[in-house]
């Protein structure tokens, strides 16, 4: 069995301006799952990355 290496993801701290509304919505999103705000929001920016649709947006430029 390989020996297991913990690792660091690099990450950059960044500040975001969001409704309190939406705010709110997420932290109960987050509690619901036992997860950070911070990690429900990185996975949720992942998700949509990995599935947007990217052949309306070439005619934009």
């Amino acid at each position: 069995m390989p020996k297991f290496v913990p690792k660091k993801p690099e990450k950059e701290v960044i500040s975001m301006r969001i409704s309190v509304d939406t705010l709110l919505e997420v932290d109960q999103k987050a509690a619901a799952f036992g997860i950070s705000r911070n990690e429900l929001i990185n996975q949720m920016i992942e998700y949509a990355l990995a599935n947007m649709d990217t052949a309306s947006a070439q005619g934009n430029n």
